[in-house]
Parts: structure tokens; C-alpha cells; sequence
């Protein structure tokens, strides 16, 4: 990464304490190449190899590879050769599996003994003075740690802490069962569709894109946006408020369904624009890089990079929402746990292609039952959202809020186009906020029988037959964010509609999709199921199978007793 232009840091300093073995695996039990850090040729980078008992050495290469650091700009490696003293800790038997190894290093003095030894045998200090500078340092530290567990040191806090220390941790569950207004004003919303929608006199665009805008021409004349435009309308008005926007993964300038186009690119000159700059003088900037096809790689760094950068908009797209999988040790280790661990606030946005189109199993579900199995605590935002608005709004809502959360989004593929997940121009304005459940806008309460909840792209399925059968008796409610979940409102649902059953409709199988956490979490609710039975893959790769699939959750959902 360390070349590429979204990941490129001036040049880094790779310290490697070398111990030879990985807790109880030898060196040569661990790679195929002589050296460890033989991955640096990958790049040329320099590597230098130092005897961590020579102090003086280790100190030098230390100053060397930091004056090579600055004066290239590139990494360097410095690989301090040295052990364990007592294996992997204090309470391991490392002479388990390398008894000759530990044989040696229990007769083999330590650094600071082999300096001194060094420095004796040089001239440069006697032994007494020797003592004394040992017994000195060993009662400075001992006083430093007196003093601090008395009172602490005072400490400086940079640009980064500053930031985070204008936020909050927040874990109480009302803080999440509402959210902040969002909105924008129309005269900026007007000002950002007239950017948006027109590119630069004499840039010569590919049809495809021609086309695309003047579809989302329509589409505003009517008073509606899609997918694409909410989106960059999102992130054009947090520009306008002075924030950057950083987002990378692969293909994501143009979209991976080809619907973004964020950096159109001149059929005749070869240049590429980006349409979010020049919106106004003082902007924030808008930073989009297609990634390196390392799922686990981009997402620790743009995960960093949040840490570094409390208060801008950071995106990592997955181009495929199970692509992800690559990444679950980050997920795991960070996104998840890093506020209950280290409490250590990170706002990072993950969007995850999700929707199930008779595609296979590789290209279908973004695994929504994994991320909903590590949510407790409040510690993430995990939601499938069906209007363009309402996305318009999620993502505002990242950094309108005292605090910041990971936000999990399963973003739609098939829905990315009209007449799927359209918006209202007129949700975007001030007073507006982001809608946790979306109600069913045409039901009467005291015709309904059934209510079904949903989420996510099976909405338009179930709209479609509702509409065919002009059905009355069928109320669809959304819930558009699955966790936290918004109790309130859908206790709010339950009591609206007291005479009718409740059914829960996915499209994923039962073991799958958000039915075991709403289960499992909301007993209370006793809802129905419509989806697919349980399943070891998670989709079909056949199409007319899938629309079977699909047409018989449907079916059993408008099936009434």
C-alpha cells in the first residue's frame, strides 16, 4: 500500500522486534523466506538487520533509518535480531518445543549487561560508576512511578485529542431512539443539484453517464432523487459545512454497479474530474480512492484513519457486501470491540452490497446475522435502508451526533436505479431527520390484519404485490435500522395496529438475515416469518430457483389465515 495514492504516508519506519519465534514456532516452522522482513523488497524499501544485544548499534540504525525516512519520503525496515527471555511470557515453558534455544539464552546475559560489560572493557566508565548508574536509573524510574500514582504528569494534548475530547461516550439507550435533524437548507440543496447534475463545459463524458444524469434530471423536475444522487448530495452538504469526506475500496468512483460516477473520465482527453470539488470557495474536500484488492488491509487503514480524523465522513465500501469476510479480523478486534476495550470512539462507514437477485451465494448476502451477533452496548449502527432520503440522512447523521459509532450499512444493488429507493427532495430539507422505521403511508388501522416488517430491498417486492392486489387488509412497515434497535417506535407500531398479526419478511434463510437477533433480543414481539428456510449458503446461483425462492416468501407473506 505504501506507494498507492490513498495510502501513501511520506514513508514509514517499520520497527520489527525479530524473536525468532512466534510463541512456539521456530523461524523456519514460520515462513519460506530467509528474513522476515523480506516482503520489503516488494517495494524497495531498505532493510536493516541489527544484533539487539548491541546497543549502540540498535541506536544507530534507529538514526539512520529515520534520516532515510526523511530525506526519500519512503519506508525503511529495521530488523532488531534478538529472543524472548521467557518464551511467549513470564508463566510460558518455551523449552516445550525449543529446549536447545533456551539452553542458550539461560546462560546469555541480558542487554543492559552486555553493554556494560562493553562499556567496562572500553574504558568508558569504572565498575563502581557502572553500579551507580544502574542503581540511580532503577531508583529514578521507581520515583517517576511514585510520583504519577500520587499525581499525574501533565500532558499536552495534540489537535487529534482535542477533537475527541468535544465528544462523548454514549451507551444509554434513549440517546438512540431518535434522531438529530438533519436537514439542510433548500437554497443549499438546490445549489448542490445544480452542480451535481451538470458537468464541466467541454468534458466529454461516456454515454452511460449522459444518460444517467439526465435520468436524475427527470427525476428532480418530479421532485425525487435516487440512490446515487442522495448519496453525493450527503456528502456535498457536509463539504459545504467545511468537512472532508474520505472513501476508498474497489471501484468505488464509479460505483461497482455503476451508479456513483463521483470521477468521470474524458472520453478524448483522458482527464478525470472530480464532481464534488468547486461546489464553493472554502469547501471540505472530497477524497475517493479505488483501493487494493485487500478487504482487511483498506479497511484497518481507513479504520486509522477515523481515529485520526474525528470529525470528517470516513467510507469503506466493500465491492461485494460477503467481500467483507476478508476483513472480520479488523471487524472483530476493532469496529466492534474498541470502545468497550480501549474506549475508543471510531465513526467509520462500512457499505456492504446486499440483496438477493438469484446472483449465488458470493454476490448476495453482506453475512447482516454476523455483524447483528456482535452488536450489544449500543456500540454500532447497523442498518438496510430503502429510500434515498432516508440514506441522505444516515449519513448526516454520523457526524451530527455528540458522539461517533461504526456505521454498518447493507447497500442495495439492484435497488440502486429507479423506480427502487427513490427520495423526496423535499425530506432533505431543514427539520428533517433520518426515520429509524418507515410506517406504511397508505394503511388503515382498522382494515389491517397483518403488518409485515421488513427490511431492505424485499420492501419493493412486497409494494409490488400489496399495489397488484390492491390489498387493504396488509399494512408494510420498514424497519430501516436494525440495531439500535427503535423500540419506542415500533412499540408505537404494535399499538397502532392492535388487531392485526405481525409477520417478519426476509429474504435471507431463517438462520440468517436480522430474524435470529430480533428473535432472540425482542421475544416480547411473538412476529411470524415469510423467508427462506435455513440454509448452510447462503443463495441460489440459479435465477428461475431464486424466483421461485422469492415469489414463495411473497406468497406465504400475503397468505392470510
Amino acid at each position: 500500500m505504501s506507494q498507492l495514492r490513498g495510502y501513501y504516508t511520506g514513508g514509514t519506519i517499520h520497527i520489527v522486534v525479530n524473536n525468532q519465534i512466534g510463541f512456539t514456532t521456530s523461524w523456519e516452522d514460520a515462513r519460506s523466506s530467509t528474513y522476515c522482513t523480506q516482503v520489503a523488497e516488494v517495494v524497495q524499501a531498505p532493510v536493516l538487520h541489527v544484533n539487539g544485544d548491541d546497543a549502540e548499534a540498535v541506536v544507530y540504525a534507529v538514526e539512520l533509518a529515520t534520516e532515510y525516512r526523511q530525506h526519500f519520503n519512503s519506508d525503511v525496515f529495521i530488523d532488531i535480531v534478538c529472543y524472548r527471555k521467557y518464551g511467549h511470557n513470564e508463566s510460558d515453558e518455551p523449552r516445550f518445543t525449543n529446549p536447545d534455544l533456551y539452553a542458550l539464552i539461560n546462560k546469555h546475559p541480558n542487554p543492559r549487561e552486555v553493554y556494560n560489560e562493553k562499556l567496562l572493557h572500553r574504558g568508558d566508565v569504572d565498575e563502581k560508576l557502572a553500579k551507580e548508574i544502574d542503581a540511580n536509573f532503577r531508583s529514578n524510574l521507581q520515583a517517576r512511578l511514585d510520583e504519577v500514582r500520587q499525581k499525574p504528569l501533565p500532558y499536552a494534548y495534540q489537535e487529534t485529542d482535542k477533537a475527541w475530547r468535544q465528544l462523548e461516550f454514549v451507551t444509554d439507550d434513549a440517546a438512540f431512539q431518535h434522531s438529530p435533524a438533519t436537514g439542510i437548507a433548500k437554497k443549499d440543496i438546490d445549489k448542490l443539484l445544480k452542480h451535481l447534475l451538470n458537468l464541466p463545459k467541454g468534458f466529454n463524458a461516456i454515454p452511460q453517464i449522459i444518460k444517467a444524469l439526465e435520468n436524475q434530471r427527470k427525476l428532480v423536475e418530479e421532485g425525487k432523487i435516487d440512490w446515487a444522487l442522495g448519496e453525493l448530495l450527503a456528502y456535498g452538504s457536509l463539504l459545504l459545512e467545511g468537512r472532508d469526506v474520505r472513501m476508498s475500496g474497489q471501484d468505488v468512483k464509479r460505483g461497482t454497479f455503476s451508479h456513483r460516477h463521483s470521477c468521470p473520465v474524458d472520453m478524448e482527453t483522458f482527464q478525470m474530474i472530480n464532481r464534488l470539488d468547486g461546489i464553493a470557495p472554502k469547501q471540505g474536500r472530497f477524497l475517493i480512492y479505488n483501493s487494493l484488492l485487500s478487504e482487511y488491509a483498506v479497511l484497518g487503514f481507513e479504520y486509522g484513519y477515523g481515529l485520526a480524523s474525528p470529525d470528517n465522513l470516513v467510507i469503506w465500501e466493500a465491492q461485494f457486501g460477503d467481500f467483507s469476510n476478508g476483513a472480520s479480523t479488523l471487524i472483530d478486534q476493532f469496529v466492534f470491540a474498541a470502545e468497550t476495550k480501549w474506549r475508543r470512539m471510531n465513526g467509520i462507514v462500512m457499505l456492504l452490497p446486499h440483496g438477493y437477485e438469484g446472483q449465488g451465494p458470493e454476490h448476495s448476502s453482506a453475512r447482516m446475522e454476523r455483524y447483528l451477533q456482535g452488536c450489544a452496548d449500543n456500540n454500532v449502527t447497523v442498518a438496510n435502508v430503502t429510500s434515498a432520503s432516508n440514506y441522505f440522512h444516515l449519513l448526516r447523521r454520523q457526524l451530527a451526533r455528540p458522539f461517533r459509532k461504526p456505521l454498518i450499512v447493507m447497500s442495495p444493488k439492484s435497488g440502486l436505479r429507479a423506480p427502487y429507493n427513490l427520495g423526496l427532495i423535499s425530506e432533505l430539507e431543514t427539520g428533517n431527520a433520518f426515520r429509524e422505521i418507515i410506517d406504511d403511508p397508505n394503511s388503515k388501522p382498522s382494515k389491517v390484519k397483518r403488518v409485515l416488517v421488513c427490511s431492505g430491498k424485499i420492501y419493493y417486492d412486497l409494494l409490488k404485490r400489496q399495489e397488484e392486489e390492491n390489498r387493504e387488509d396488509v399494512a408494510i412497515v420498514r424497519l430501516e435500522q436494525i440495531y439500535p434497535f427503535p423500540k419506542q417506535q415500533m412499540d408505537a407500531i404494535e399499538k397502532k395496529y392492535n388487531k392485526a398479526e405481525f409477520m417478519w419478511v426476509q429474504e435471507e434463510p431463517r438462520n440468517m438475515g436480522a430474524f435470529g437477533h430480533i428473535l432472540l433480543n425482542h421475544s416480547e414481539y411473538n412476529w411470524q416469518y415469510s423467508g427462506r428456510k435455513t440454509a448452510a449458503s447462503p443463495a441460489t446461483g440459479f435465477a428461475k430457483k431464486h424466483e421461485m425462492e422469492q415469489k414463495a416468501i411473497v406468497d406465504a407473506a400475503f397468505k392470510l389465515r
